[in-house]
């Protein structure tokens, strides 16, 4: 996540901007007279309830496990 100064008035002048630069993940710091007075940052991701999870899950194609293991066998093994 990236962090940039942006002073009041080019936040006054170029607001839009500087909130889709928020929007895309970076943290904007507002000065005034060079000083920090405020900071800009995405939003959290609202937590997915319960019942979203199980509609989620409802929709998944079914899990062949032969074939699951068969693909994890596949996989190169991780050195620690």
């Amino acid at each position: 996540m990236a962090t940039e100064n942006v002073s009041i008035r080019d936040l006054r002048n170029h607001g839009a901007d500087v909130v889709d630069r928020v929007q895309h993940g970076n943290r904007v710091i507002v000065t005034r007279a060079g000083r920090p007075v405020a900071e800009l940052r995405p939003m959290a991701k609202a937590p997915v309830d319960a019942v979203s999870l199980l509609e989620r899950r409802r929709n998944l194609p079914p899990l062949d496990p032969d074939r699951f293991r068969s693909d994890i066998d596949q996989l190169p093994a991780r050195s620690l």
